[in-house]
């Protein structure tokens, strides 16, 4: 025997293998500069300007749209990421809700359209508020 203890309990420990191959590491650097941090700040922005008094103009729904949406998805994955979707049901509701308020079509009829917009911006400060209190982020402002 060379001197070492054999220990019966003790098992081979499997090789270590990458968790991407190759094909999987080259699409890494592209994800990495199309993420964009999470903006609190203007999120909060965007909800006040569609829940404000005064109605957004006609030319504006179009990008607020847009800006609305970007922020429901980032809530999204936040809410499922966290796995706070999964653990707790009033959130998971708050994310089927933004799911399908996002994709749903921009009414033409401005007035419709800013309904839209109000029922956006009134799911996304939901959601919001509840994954602050489910510590999946923080005050936003």
């Amino acid at each position: 025997m060379t001197g070492l203890a054999v220990r019966p309990w003790a098992r081979p420990v499997p090789r270590w293998t990458p968790p991407l191959d190759g094909d999987a590491l080259t699409t890494v650097p592209a994800k990495m500069r199309e993420w964009e941090a999470f903006d609190g700040e203007a999120l909060l922005d965007d909800v006040a300007a569609v829940l404000d008094d005064v109605v957004p103009a006609e030319e504006q729904v179009d990008e607020l749209a847009q800006r609305l949406r970007g922020h429901l998805m980032q809530l999204v994955n936040i809410g499922v990421a966290t796995e706070a979707a999964r653990e707790d049901s009033a959130t998971a509701r708050l994310v089927e809700q933004a799911r399908a308020v996002r994709s749903e079509d921009m009414p033409g009829d401005h007035w419709k359209a800013v309904g839209h917009l109000r029922r956006m911006g009134w799911t996304l400060n939901e959601l919001l508020e509840r994954l602050i209190a489910a510590r999946c982020l923080r005050e936003a402002a």
